[in-house]
C-alpha cells in the first residue's frame, strides 16, 4: 500500500495537526481618521498574510490557497458565486480544503511551474520532502469533462512523508452543510443545483467536517480530484486521469505564452501578469473580473471593503489595450463581443459596472456574523458603485477600439454602432459632474481626469470614423464637443500658480489618475505642463517613491485610511517614460517589481511602512498596468532593454 490512513474523528478544526498560517501583521501605515473599533476576540486560527496566497485559476473561478496548502477561499459555480471555501473571510465555520504536511514543517520552495497556471509548493517535513502540485483545469471543451477540475497531487522525496488532508465545503452567507453520500469510491457533496465530488487516487474515505493523515511514500504519489457542477450531471474523473489533463493544460499556457512578443522589457514578470489577467478572464463571456475575492480591507479592521467580482468596462479595457499591445488579439475580441451584449440593454449610457454574464449588479450588502479578513468588517457583497455615473469608462472603452484598430482590424458594424452611441454620449454630457474613476461616495464633482478621458473618448472616435462610415454631422458633433472641452479643461483644470492639472476644477489637489495625462493627446507629453504635473504628483502624493497615494489621504467619505495605490505607481513609471525620463522609469519600475508577492502577483494596495498587501487580490487593474508600464519602457527606451 502506498498510503497508510489514520482517521481522526470528533475533532474539532481548531485542534488540527496542520500547521496552521502565523497570524498576519497588522499593517503599520499612514491611514488619518478615527481608530477602528476594537477588533473581535480572534480566533485560534487566523488566514495568511494576502501575499501569500497563490491563485489557481480556470478562466470560470479561481481558489486561493496559503502556502501551507490551505484553500481558504473559491466560489462555485463562478467567480462572482457563492464560496464553498470561505476561511479567508469567515473564518473555520465557512469552509476550506487542506493538503499538506501533517506537522511542522518548512516551506522549501514555492513557484508557478514555468510560464503555466500550475503551482508547486515543496516543504521538508520529518528529514524528507513533500511536494503539492496543483492547478485548475481550463480546457474542457470537446471532452465530457466537469466545467471545473482542481487537481492536487502530493509527492515525497527522499523518504515517506506524513501528510494530511481536511476537506470541509460550506456554502454561501450561512455555511450551509452539504448533504453526502458515496458514489463508487468518491465523496459527494449537494446543495442543490450545486454539486461537489471529492476522489483520491488510493479511494477517498474521507467523511465530510474530518480530515485524515496519511504518509506519502516516494513514486508512489497521492492525486486528489475535485469536480465542480452546477445543473448539470456530475462527472467523476479518474485521477490519474487528471492529473494528464493539468500536464496537457500545462502545454497549452506555455504555447499561449511563446505568442507574447519577445521583445518586451521584463518579460518574464509580464507574462506572469498576462497569464494572471487570462485567468480573470471569465470564458463562458469574454468579462473580464476585477478581482476574484470581495471585502480584503484597504484598511486592516476598517470598514473599506468592496466586493471586487464583477466586470468594469474601465479596467477591462485597460487590460484588452496591454494585451492588444502584447500581440494578443483574442482576448480583445471576446472583450467586445461581451461588452455589445452586456450594454445593449442600457446603451448609450455605458455602466460603471456589470456581472459576468452582462447583468446589473446586485444591490450591495452585508454578510451577517462574517468576522472578516483580521477582523475588517463589514463582508460585502453586491457593490453600490453600480449606479454611479463615470464619465472616464467611456474613454478607455473607446481608446481600447482605437487600438484594436490601429492594429489592422476593422470593428464590426454593430460594434461601430455602440461606438457611436458612446461618443454620442459623451458629446452630450460632458459638461456634467461625475463620481470619477475613484468611484467617491459623495457628490459629483467635475474630475479633471474624468473631463480628459471624455476628451479621449472623442478624439478616439473621431480617429476611429476617418476608417469607418460616419456621417458629417455626427463627426462635426463630435469635433465641436472635443474642441470645447478641451478649451474649458486647460481653462478650468490647471492650477495656474502651480503650472499642474488638478483633482477637479477650482481645487488645488492632486490626483494620481492624472499620470494619464502624456497618453492622451490633449498635450505633448513634453510640455512643461505635463512633466510638472507628473513631478507633482510623484512628489506631493508619494508614499514613497516609486509607491504613490491616488489622491490626498483622507478625503473620500468613508472611514480610515488607505495605503498606496499600485496601478498608478505602475502609471508613474508610464509616465517618466513616455515624458523621455526612461532611466527614472526603469528604475521605478525594478522597485515596484520587487514588491510583488513571492509569486508574482499584485493587490490593489500595498501599505508603505510595512509592505503588507491591501485590497481585493489578485487585483486585474494593477496587472494590466503592469503591462502597460513595461510597454512604455519598451517603446521609449533607447535600448528597449529593461535588464
Amino acid at each position: 500500500m502506498s498510503i497508510a490512513f489514520e482517521r481522526k474523528r470528533s475533532r474539532s478544526m481548531e485542534e488540527s495537526s496542520v500547521t496552521e498560517p502565523p497570524k498576519p501583521q497588522p499593517a503599520v501605515g499612514p491611514f488619518p481618521g478615527p481608530a477602528p473599533a476594537p477588533a473581535p476576540e480572534p480566533s485560534p486560527w487566523q488566514p495568511a498574510a494576502i501575499a501569500d496566497y497563490g491563485m489557481l485559476g480556470d478562466t470560470r473561478t479561481a481558489a486561493l490557497v496559503s502556502s501551507k496548502g490551505s484553500v481558504d477561499w473559491m466560489c462555485a459555480p463562478a467567480f462572482d458565486g457563492e464560496p464553498i471555501f470561505g476561511a479567508l473571510l469567515g473564518g473555520l465555520e465557512a469552509g476550506q480544503f487542506v493538503a499538506g504536511p501533517a506537522g511542522p514543517a518548512h516551506l522549501l520552495q514555492r513557484h508557478y511551474r514555468g510560464n503555466t497556471a500550475t503551482l508547486e509548493t515543496t516543504w521538508s517535513t520529518g528529514g524528507a520532502r513533500l511536494t503539492l502540485t496543483e492547478a485548475m483545469v481550463a480546457e474542457v471543451s470537446g471532452a465530457l469533462l466537469p466545467t471545473t477540475l482542481l487537481v492536487r497531487r502530493l509527492s515525497a522525496h527522499g523518504g515517506p512523508a506524513a501528510a494530511v488532508v481536511r476537506f470541509i465545503p460550506r456554502l454561501g452567507e450561512t455555511h450551509r452543510v452539504p448533504r453526502t453520500s458515496r458514489r463508487a469510491r468518491d465523496l459527494v457533496c449537494e446543495w442543490g443545483p450545486l454539486a461537489l465530488s471529492l476522489g483520491s487516487s488510493e479511494g477517498c474515505p474521507l467523511p465530510d467536517g474530518e480530515e485524515e493523515t496519511l504518509v506519502v511514500h516516494p513514486g508512489r504519489p497521492v492525486t486528489l480530484v475535485l469536480s465542480v457542477a452546477y445543473g448539470e450531471p456530475l462527472i467523476h474523473v479518474d485521477p490519474e486521469a487528471a492529473w494528464h489533463l493539468v500536464l496537457e493544460d500545462e502545454r497549452r499556457w506555455e504555447a499561449w505564452s511563446e505568442e507574447v512578443d519577445a521583445d518586451i522589457p521584463f518579460r518574464e514578470q509580464v507574462l506572469r501578469s498576462l497569464l494572471t489577467l487570462r485567468l480573470l478572464t471569465y470564458s463562458p463571456s469574454g468579462a473580464p473580473v476585477a478581482a476574484p475575492t470581495t471585502s480584503l480591507p484597504e484598511n486592516p479592521g476598517g470598514i473599506r471593503n468592496w466586493d471586487y467580482r464583477f466586470a468594469w468596462p474601465r479596467d477591462a479595457s485597460i487590460g484588452v489595450a496591454a494585451f492588444l499591445h502584447a500581440g494578443k488579439t483574442d482576448v480583445a475580441l471576446n472583450f467586445f463581443g461581451w461588452l455589445l451584449h452586456a450594454s445593449r440593454l442600457q446603451r448609450p449610457r455605458l455602466p460603471a459596472l456589470l456581472t459576468l454574464s452582462g447583468r446589473p449588479v446586485p444591490r450591495e450588502r452585508e454578510l451577517r456574523g462574517w468576522p472578516g479578513y483580521s477582523g475588517s468588517v463589514p463582508v460585502r457583497t453586491g457593490n453600490g458603485a453600480a449606479g454611479q455615473h463615470q464619465l472616464d469608462g467611456y474613454g478607455w472603452v473607446l481608446d481600447a477600439a482605437w487600438v484594436l484598430v490601429q492594429g489592422g482590424h476593422r470593428l464590426y458594424s454593430e460594434t461601430w454602432r455602440a461606438m457611436r452611441g458612446f461618443a454620442d454620449r459623451v458629446a452630450a454630457s460632458w459638461a456634467a459632474p461625475d463620481a470619477g474613476i475613484w468611484e467617491i461616495r459623495d457628490d459629483a464633482a467635475h474630475h479633471v481626469h474624468s473631463k480628459l478621458m471624455a476628451w479621449l473618448a472623442l478624439d478616439r472616435a473621431l480617429r476611429i470614423g476617418a476608417t469607418h462610415r460616419l456621417s458629417a454631422r455626427q463627426r462635426q458633433r463630435w469635433l465641436s464637443a472635443r474642441d470645447q472641452l478641451g478649451t474649458e479643461i486647460r481653462g478650468r483644470g490647471v492650477d495656474p500658480g502651480r503650472g499642474t492639472y488638478t483633482r477637479t476644477y477650482g481645487s488645488a489637489d492632486l490626483d494620481a489618475a492624472l499620470l494619464v495625462l502624456p497618453l492622451i493627446g490633449l498635450e505633448d507629453p513634453q510640455a512643461d505642463v505635463v512633466r510638472q504635473t507628473v513631478d507633482a504628483v510623484r512628489a506631493e502624493l508619494s508614499a514613497g517613491d516609486p509607491l504613490v497615494f491616488r489622491y490626498p489621504p483622507g478625503q473620500d467619505g468613508p472611514e480610515g485610511g488607505e495605503g498606496a495605490f499600485l496601478p498608478c505607481s505602475f502609471w508613474l513609471v508610464q509616465a517618466l517614460a513616455l515624458t523621455g525620463r526612461c532611466r527614472e522609469a526603469v528604475d521605478a519600475f525594478g522597485a515596484l517589481l520587487d514588491l510583488a508577492s513571492p509569486l508574482g502577483l499584485f493587490s490593489e494596495e500595498l501599505d508603505p511602512a510595512s509592505g503588507a498587501f491591501l485590497g481585493n487580490y489578485p487585483q486585474a487593474l494593477t496587472h494590466a498596468a503592469l503591462v502597460q508600464a513595461a510597454l512604455a519602457l519598451r517603446k521609449n527606451s533607447p535600448t528597449r532593454n529593461g535588464n
